[in-house]
């Protein structure tokens, strides 16, 4: 049975602002209240498993449920990706490394798996497992581009944001008037789109002094976590106005 969302404008909108409470919410836990990079990540993987169980158990798409792995997954890359670049002493360049092989990794063997690559048909437990490995391991790896844009690239926190806005507009431009494979597109739009949040958090939080506009992690969560909640409800009433629509009146996907 189908559990995963259709990929459609509004799925990429509430990816960003899901990846963006991501960057606050893991800040606000690790700095903010001090938790540390180790103990937040353990925090916060704990909970991606928790709510990974469930989603993999359910038995049809839940949109609350689907999001709420994606923000753990978000929350958790945040401080994962911290500990190696900062407390490990990996730095964005060995830090990425190790991910991008352990990203690689996943799609090899989810290439020789026998499951769908395409995520819009992807129905198996198997499947699913890859699936938000592959997710876990993006958002983690995007995490670490986005702190090396806003940190050691001289483009600072609005810079960063405004070059990977652009990579993603050349993607959607990709996708209209070429043929490379609409699934390898969406994976690079999917990573690309957690530099774009983590920019825009740090953005969002971070002192003036520091190129951001000063918001706190605190106030800059709640916002985000509102804005996503609205989002969330929003999908959940088309979910159900949806399955009162004939086929000709259903929305069309962004990739197929």
């Amino acid at each position: 049975m189908k559990k995963l969302p259709q990929i459609t404008l509004a799925f990429w909108i509430m990816k960003i602002a899901a990846t963006t409470l991501g960057e606050t919410g893991g800040d606000l836990l690790a700095q903010t209240l001090n938790v540390g990079y180790a103990v937040s990540s353990m925090i916060l993987v704990g909970l991606f498993l928790v709510s990974l169980v469930t989603q993999l158990r359910a038995e049809k798409f839940h949109p609350v449920l689907y999001w709420t792995v994606i923000l753990s997954t978000s929350t958790a890359g945040t401080t994962m990706s911290d500990f190696m670049n900062r407390t490990a002493g990996l730095g964005y360049a060995r830090g990425a490394l190790v991910l991008i092989t352990a990203l690689a990794a996943v799609f090899l063997l989810w290439k020789f798996s026998g499951h769908s690559f395409h995520v819009e048909r992807i129905s198996t437990f198997g499947g699913e497992l890859l699936y938000w490995t592959a997710i876990l391991f993006s958002n983690t790896l995007g995490t670490s581009l986005g702190d090396f844009l806003a940190d050691d690239s001289g483009l600072g926190y609005a810079g960063g944001a405004l070059l990977i806005g652009g990579l993603l507009v050349l993607i959607l431009i990709a996708k209209y008037f070429t043929r490379v494979s609409v699934t390898l597109l969406f994976w690079i739009a999917f990573v690309l789109t957690r530099p774009l949040g983590a920019t825009v958090g740090d953005f969002f939080s971070k002192p003036v002094v520091k190129g951001g506009l000063g918001y706190g992690t605190i106030g800059s969560s709640l916002v985000l976590l509102a804005v996503l909640a609205a989002l969330i409800v929003h999908t959940m009433w088309q979910q159900r106005r949806k399955e009162t629509l004939p086929d000709a009146e259903q929305p069309v996907s962004a990739i197929g």
